[in-house]
């Protein structure tokens, strides 16, 4: 009688092993007791003391030891044994922390111990569009080498701003490749082969990353860089220009078309530039699942670089010299016939004119020809006008000044220029009807339109300008149908010296090109989305408006109510205490149902302190 009444006073003055007395360490407890959630608790993690043998139980207070026990609804456990007893949660075993289970048999967060006695398990799963845990990211993948690797860290260069959505390059210029960098020199400089926004640029190649760009050879037969091909030679038309860019060839609005150059043809869905995947529009210029393409027409840039081949002759009479230049002085009109030749170059028809001299001195007109010519690659740049139109326009026109063969001393000034030349250029132009193209040279100038001639200058003369209105009887002459992608081929030639000029119009030279985006509401996920039901109206367990968030769903630690949950732990494994799978039940303390056998003295159907049941289903005093 005695002991009782010495224990109850204890119990009633809030003794150190009760659930009333506050600490933060351990040490403030007594012996055998731990500091758990800010109250001494047994070590099982129950209010109580610790017992070694029999013991009077305060009440229902857990005993962690080997005896019996007496008092209201006690129950002995031992964490460690293997055994989930009383109002342990969990145990594997051992008293270890960080495995799963805790040294006072306590579930740690993201674990789950379906089996007493056998090691926890993780409940992360890396690549599960959750970010929980240790994880930095999850990209909704388990794939390293995209930001996000196969254990859910950052990698370097990386920035995964988006939970569950692809990646994307943290900054341009540190040196990693990321993202859709094409490259990364270590720079965030322009104009030495890697953009300012990690583009590789024009006549570079960079193939070490964090290291500089090396340039690149166009014409020596090897495509380097972001060079399309390299046919090794000087001519256009051919499918491969002078800059080492696939060309289209075009028959009456029908071109080849050129997937990843920025110019949707007929025969692609889709074009934006490039022939990445992943990004809508794939290799093969097929809008890929997920997204849509829509065709854009590009900002109208101030200028624009059109390449063109200028071949340089010597005038007749000099060594060398060749017989069509600097001789005969006549405007004639026929020299080349109506129709472009198979090989992309006029023909020509000119028997009987006083200003050539026969089919293979005009061949070498247009033709790379040892010991005749010599080629100039270049690019000629227009300038767009207040009509939209581009136009080049010089009386003036010396693009071979000491090039060609005045470069080593083979041709000697004359009137301080480099005469006798002629260049090509072509271009790709969608027809909307209505055009008007205007030309001036002297001294030959013929263009081509859909394989058609439709300006003849032919002939050594001064400046004559000639023009075409592509209105509906001449689109119909010329096979054009609105809408169409055509091509246009401009060839001049410089045979007389007393002057240059030479005028070129373009206009529809802006083709649209493709921009994609991902589909939301196509129930697709694609990379760039963190879901998609088809709806995304945010509703439970579904996807936000614009498929870049999750609605409420079980698994969030949040108790959507609304939706029925009962509870939501964050891993809903089921288990004493713990949320049940599905989030509509909870099993142990807190479940409204006393339960003597795991320890519980109390159950009032919630697990909140302060309202006379704590969070341990143990009976709060005061």
């Amino acid at each position: 009688m005695r002991l009782s009444l010495i224990l109850l006073s204890l119990v009633v003055a809030g003794c150190e092993c009760g659930p009333s007395v506050k600490c933060k360490t351990s040490d403030e407890c007594g012996h055998g007791q731990l500091c758990v959630g800010g109250f001494c608790r047994g070590s099982s993690g129950a209010d109580g003391g610790t017992g070694g043998g029999n013991a009077t139980g305060g009440g229902g207070g857990v005993m962690s030891g080997g005896g019996g026990a007496t008092g209201g609804g006690s129950t002995m456990s031992v964490c460690g044994n293997g055994m989930v007893e009383g109002m342990e949660r969990c145990d594997d075993g051992n008293l270890n922390n960080f495995d799963g289970c805790n040294q006072i048999c306590i579930l740690e967060p993201n674990s789950a111990c379906p089996t007493p006695g056998q090691p926890c398990v993780s409940t992360i799963v890396c690549g599960d569009g959750l970010r929980t845990g240790n994880e930095q990211c999850d990209d909704r993948n388990p794939t390293p080498g995209d930001g996000c690797s196969a254990t859910c860290t950052l990698e370097a260069g990386w920035a995964c701003p988006t939970i569950g959505a692809a990646c994307v390059a943290a900054r341009c210029g540190d040196g990693i490749l990321a993202g859709f960098e094409e490259c990364d020199d270590n720079n965030a400089g322009s104009t030495d082969g890697c953009s300012s926004t990690c583009v590789i640029e024009e006549g570079f190649a960079c193939a070490t990353v964090g290291q500089m760009c090396t340039r690149t050879t166009c014409g020596n037969g090897t495509p380097e860089g972001i060079e399309q091909c390299d046919d090794a030679n000087n001519d256009l038309g051919d499918g491969c220009d002078t800059t080492c860019h696939r060309e289209p060839r075009c028959m009456s609005g029908t071109c080849t078309a050129v997937c990843g150059d920025g110019i949707r043809q007929m025969g692609e869905v889709c074009d934006d530039g490039n022939t990445r995947a992943g990004d809508g529009c794939g290799p093969l210029c097929l809008v890929e699942a997920g997204y849509m393409c829509a065709d854009i027409t590009p900002a109208a840039q101030p200028t624009l670089a059109i390449p063109i081949v200028y071949r340089d002759f010597r005038a007749f009479g000099t060594t060398g010299g060749h017989i069509d230049f600097e001789n005969v002085i006549a405007a004639e009109a026929g020299i080349v016939g109506p129709m472009i030749g198979a090989t992309g170059k006029p023909v020509y028809v000119g028997g009987g004119m006083v200003t050539t001299h026969g089919q293979t001195a005009f061949d070498q007109w247009y033709r790379d020809t040892a010991g005749v010519n010599r080629t100039v690659v270049d690019r000629l740049t227009v300038t767009r006008d207040n009509t939209g139109s581009y136009v080049f326009d010089s009386d003036d026109f010396f693009p071979l000044d000491g090039r060609g063969w005045q470069s080593d001393g083979s041709e000697p000034n004359q009137a301080g220029h480099n005469f006798n030349f002629t260049s090509e250029l072509r271009y790709w132009f969608n027809f909307a009807g209505g055009e008007s193209l205007d030309f001036r040279g002297d001294d030959d100038v013929w263009v081509f339109i859909n394989g058609r001639l439709c300006v003849d200058l032919g002939g050594v003369h001064g400046p004559q300008s000639g023009a075409v209105t592509l209105d509906a009887t001449t689109a119909a002459n010329l096979g054009l149908t609105t809408g169409g992608i055509y091509e246009a081929i401009v060839f001049q030639a410089e045979r007389h010296t007393t002057g240059s000029s030479y005028r070129l119009t373009l206009r529809g030279f802006n083709a649209p090109r493709s921009s994609c985006t991902f589909r939301c509401g196509d129930g697709v996920v694609t990379r760039y989305e963190v879901c998609d039901d088809g709806i995304n109206d945010g509703r439970y367990g579904g996807c936000l408006p614009g498929c870049l968030g999750r609605g409420g769903y079980c698994g969030d630690s949040v108790v959507q109510m609304s939706a029925g949950e009962v509870c939501d732990d964050g891993q809903n494994t089921g288990g004493a205490g713990m949320c049940a799978p599905g989030c509509g039940a909870q099993s142990g303390c807190g479940d409204g149902q006393l339960t003597p056998s795991t320890g519980e003295v109390c159950d009032d159907g919630n697990r909140a302190p302060g309202d006379g049941c704590d969070a341990m289903c143990q009976i709060e005093l005061g």
